[in-house]
């Protein structure tokens, strides 16, 4: 396996964000930055460099400085449409590295060592995905760049799920315990989908901010 600091880092900002009541839910504020900011702080440090996956004008996700990688055609495809988008722009942008780690957009306390855990679980050409105690987590995963086309392909039959995907490759599996915050455990996958969601997560990140240094 590869050293994480040649990976390739992609923050999921997709989804029509329904039970949010519309727009881009990655750009929800808690604790007055954006959700997509908070996932980009902890990712950053785990990898060599990462673009946000999303479709729509690029122009709002400016502020965060990294570029913008839309989904392929079809539209509407699903989250695995944004990793075959990411595998073709990697594969385009950046040469010598083969690997990529996807993570949503949605979730402000993926873990710290979510990179090196999911490449110590994995094997050579193979997916590596999280999971937890809630169950797995196949947008939090490792990818080889090398299976871009086989992606490509499976889209234009009408593969959808990236869930499936993972099994059909008998993906590794990382599993990641609850994270402790002022006693409580919580999942480091805990994705923000409802405005208690949102709220839940602004009493966590409370919480854990006023932890002793």
């Amino acid at each position: 396996m590869t050293a994480p600091r040649t990976i390739i880092g992609v923050v999921r900002a997709g989804g029509r964000s329904s039970r949010m009541g519309g727009g881009d839910k990655c750009l929800e504020l808690l604790g007055g930055r954006p959700l997509l900011g908070h996932v980009i702080a902890r990712l950053r440090r785990q990898v060599a460099d990462m673009v946000i996956s999303a479709n729509g004008d690029p122009a709002r996700f400016a502020p965060f400085g990294l570029p913008v990688v839309a989904d392929s055609p079809p539209e509407l495809a699903g989250p695995i449409a944004g990793v075959e988008a990411a595998l073709a722009w990697v594969a385009a942008n950046c040469p010598g590295v083969s690997w990529i780690v996807t993570v949503p957009g949605d979730s402000p306390f993926i873990p710290g060592d979510l990179v090196a855990r999911l490449v110590g679980a994995g094997r050579a050409g193979t997916m590596a995905v999280a999971r937890s105690a809630t169950g797995v987590h196949p947008v939090a995963a490792l990818w080889p760049v090398g299976i871009a086309d086989d992606l490509k392909v499976a889209l234009a039959d009408g593969f959808r799920r990236v869930s499936r995907w993972a099994e059909l490759q008998s993906a590794p599996e990382a599993f990641f315990a609850p994270v402790e915050i002022d006693g409580r455990p919580v999942d480091p996958f805990f994705n923000i989908n409802r405005p208690e969601d949102l709220a839940a997560a602004e009493a966590l990140l409370a919480r854990e901010r006023s932890k002793p240094s």
